[in-house]
C-alpha cells in the first residue's frame, strides 16, 4: 500500500522504478504485473525477522554508492557471520574494516548518502537488495565496539550506519550454487568421523565371538 508520509513516493518501489524505468517496463510488457505487486502490498520498507536472520547468516555483501556527478561505484564488503548487524527496523550497521585505502566509498558518502546493498546467499540460491542513505560515524568508540565482530583480527576504522528506505528479494534465476569452503570442509570432516565409527563398529563385529 502507498506510504502515509507525504513527502515519500507514493510506492516504496518508486525509489528504483522512476518514470523512466516505467515506461520501459510498459513497453516491454512488465508494467502491469508490477502496477498490481505495487498496490498490493509492495516492497517492505522495514527489516522484517525474516531478513534479519538471512543478513546474519551472510559473510558477504557488496556496497553501491555513487559520487556527485552520478558515477557509480560497488565495493565489496566482507567479515564473519553477523558482521553486518541489524541495529533495529530501519537501520544496519557495520565496521568498516582497514582495507588498502582508495576511500571511493567515503568520498562518495560525503556528497550522495544514497547506496544499496545486494546480498547472494550462492547455497541457497537467495539474493537481497537493499536501498538506503548512508553515514559515515569516526569518533565514536562504543558505536564502533557494537558492531566490531568479536575475535575478528581486521581493524574496524569506522563504523558505517545505513537507514533503510526499502529492500526487495529477487528470484534465484540464473543464481549459480555454492557452497562455502568452511561449510565443505565442515561436510568432509562429518563424514570422516562416520567413516571411521563404520570401520570401528566392522572391525568389532569381525572381532566378535562366534
Amino acid at each position: 500500500m502507498p506510504k502515509p508520509n507525504s513527502n515519500a513516493p507514493p510506492f516504496p518501489s518508486d525509489i528504483a522504478f522512476t518514470d523512466a524505468v516505467k515506461a520501459v517496463q510498459t513497453r516491454k510488457g512488465s508494467r502491469g504485473a508490477y502496477a498490481r505487486m505495487e498496490t498490493s502490498g509492495g516492497w517492505e520498507t522495514e527489516v522484517t525477522d525474516a531478513l534479519a536472520e538471512f543478513i546474519h547468516e551472510q559473510t558477504s555483501f557488496f556496497l553501491a554508492s555513487a559520487n556527485g556527478e552520478g558515477q557509480p561505484y560497488v565495493q565489496h564488503r566482507g567479515g564473519p557471520k553477523g558482521f553486518l548487524r541489524v541495529v533495529d527496523a530501519h537501520t544496519l550497521g557495520f565496521a568498516d574494516f582497514s582495507g588498502n585505502r582508495q576511500y571511493i566509498t567515503l568520498g562518495n558518502l560525503a556528497e550522495n548518502p544514497k547506496v544499496q546493498l545486494f546480498l547472494v546467499d550462492y547455497a541457497t540460491r537467495q539474493r537481497i537488495k537493499i536501498w538506503g542513505e548512508a553515514k559515515v560515524v569516526e569518533d565514536d568508540a562504543e558505536l564502533l565496539a557494537s558492531l566490531k565482530p568479536e575475535g575478528y583480527v581486521a581493524r574496524a576504522e569506522r563504523a558505517i550506519i545505513i537507514d533503510v528506505k526499502t529492500w526487495d528479494a529477487n528470484c534465484p534465476q540464473h543464481i549459480p550454487l555454492k557452497i562455502d569452503a568452511a561449510d565443505v570442509e565442515h561436510l568432509i570432516a562429518e563424514k570422516d568421523r562416520r567413516i571411521a565409527e563404520l570401520e570401528k563398529e566392522v572391525a568389532r563385529l569381525k572381532n566378535a565371538p562366534k
